[in-house]
């Protein structure tokens, strides 16, 4: 290990017994595996994910590609960087538009790659909607995701585990607005949680397989939210896959075991019980 303490505090709780550490702290730096590096620094058990996982997770892009990779279905998306938004008004900037909506449109939405909580998210639906969507989201992040607008309903997964996960049932979100906005998930009222959606079982137990799947092939552990889309025509889709999901007692995360009969404090338990147990394996795999 480093021949500091990154953690000081942690090292003097340490001495007075086990401490695992539950980070909830959302968004870059947070979620991204730049915290859960530090943890690694101080050789603490931590709950969810490691860098990697973490780090996959929260890049849009690059979550999108792994996922892909392993045939796992998506919305149809492209990737791009802010260089090519240079020159707004030039006739390269032009049929980048046109190129987008036509593979995509037509209607599309933009994010940033790196960023939660549907920050510097925006609909599209022409050129010039389009552009002012592409530079909202290239104020937050140097990669964009523009991925074609589904039609359909928001179903949510939560995943307990490592190795061979867990998977709840499913729960649904039925955005106040156009789609599950900032304003949605935090200033509002306006969405609905939903925790027994209408759904026949051959469409459950498809739900649930591809939430393993997806968690698994980002190399996540402990605990996450798989956003899913139920297009009208049939077609699930995974949408995110959140390493530290929302976990307050009324969040989806929560709310999914609690119907699965797993109570608030049972699943704290089980989650720091795979910290530990995740902590214990590395340093047998690990020189320190």
């Amino acid at each position: 290990g480093p021949s500091w303490d990154p953690l000081p505090r942690l090292t003097e709780l340490a001495a007075d017994g086990p401490v695992a550490v539950f980070p909830l702290v959302h968004g870059p730096l947070g979620e991204d595996g730049t915290l859960q590096g530090l943890l690694e620094l101080a050789d603490v058990p931590y709950v969810g994910s490691g860098v990697l996982g973490s780090a996959l997770a929260m890049d849009k892009l690059a979550a999108r590609e792994v996922l892909a990779h392993h045939g796992i279905p998506q919305a149809r998306y492209r990737g791009l960087h802010a260089d090519r938004l240079d020159e707004p008004g030039s006739a390269g900037h032009r049929a980048l538009l046109e190129e987008l909506l036509a593979d995509l449109g037509p209607s599309v939405f933009v994010k940033p790659a790196n960023l939660g909580s549907s920050v510097g998210v925006s609909q599209a639906s022409d050129p010039a909607s389009l552009e002012i969507a592409l530079a909202t989201a290239a104020g937050y992040d140097e990669w964009i995701v523009v991925e074609e607008a589904v039609s359909g309903r928001e179903i949510e997964l939560a995943v307990l585990g490592d190795r061979v996960p867990q998977v709840s049932g499913p729960g649904e979100i039925r955005p106040g607005d156009a789609f599950y906005s900032y304003a949605d998930k935090y200033e509002t009222d306006a969405a609905e949680l939903i925790d027994d959606p209408d759904l026949d079982p051959e469409t459950v137990v498809g739900f649930q397989e591809l939430a393993a799947r997806a968690f698994i092939a980002l190399r996540c552990s402990g605990m996450a939210r798989v956003d899913f889309f139920l297009a009208d025509d049939g077609r699930m889709l995974v949408n995110e896959v959140n390493t530290i999901p929302g976990f307050t007692s009324i969040s989806m995360y929560p709310r999914l075991w609690l119907k699965a009969g797993l109570s608030y404090g049972g699943l704290i338990d089980q989650l720091v019980d795979l910290a530990v147990e995740r902590h214990a394996r590395r340093r047998r795999n690990t020189t320190r």
